[in-house]
């Protein structure tokens, strides 16, 4: 049988993929294989499944905040928001930064990862592109935040708009951290 991630037969050790000495297979505990976890992964191996995975995690935020943005920096240009008040051009101001620093946090990964390519320091590249999509995550989350924010306020002028958007606040919370920190603290825990 072959080996998830290298093809070698599970017996035979595996030539290191960025020169080196051929390793031993994982045989469950990492210890002194250069293994990092139950995955028989080297760190260089690791790396590179993880900024595939989060090349794909970035392709999704990136679509949504960019789509967002894009349709904001257009309503400048109607000729309703030169009606509106002061307050809601100043919402709409902070609205467009958050978007834009958004986008640049969820872009900065694609950047980052073209100026370190080759230099041998995937694995710090993968923690420091990881920290900026979650920064991105956050904006994001401001950024959708303040867009319904002064949407509601625009289109209805009512008093439960700030009871409303804080409810939509509450849920993008519980689908975006709450659950996902309750599945790795229960589950985490087992494994």
């Amino acid at each position: 049988m072959y080996e998830r991630d290298g093809g070698t037969p599970e017996g035979e050790p595996r030539k290191a993929r960025h020169g080196g000495k051929a390793q031993e297979p994982d045989r469950g505990t990492g210890a002194g294989t250069g293994r990092l976890d139950g995955r028989g992964e080297t760190e260089e191996e690791r790396a590179d499944r993880r900024w595939q995975e989060l090349l794909q995690e970035i392709r999704v935020a990136q679509t949504g905040v960019q789509i967002l943005l894009g349709f904001l920096l257009t309503v400048v240009f109607t000729p309703l928001f030169h009606d509106l008040e002061q307050t809601d051009r100043t919402i709409y101001l902070v609205t467009v930064v958050l978007g834009s620093l958004a986008t640049g946090a969820l872009i900065g990964p694609v950047s980052f990862h073209r100026i370190v390519s080759g230099q041998r320091v995937k694995p710090q590249a993968v923690a420091w592109a990881s920290r900026l999509t979650f920064t991105g995550i956050l904006l994001l989350l401001a950024t959708l935040t303040a867009a319904l924010f002064l949407i509601l306020r625009v289109a209805t002028h009512d008093p439960y708009v700030p009871w409303l958007v804080s409810g939509v606040l509450a849920w993008y919370l519980i689908c975006w951290f709450a659950l996902p920190l309750w599945v790795r603290t229960r589950y985490a825990e087992r494994s």
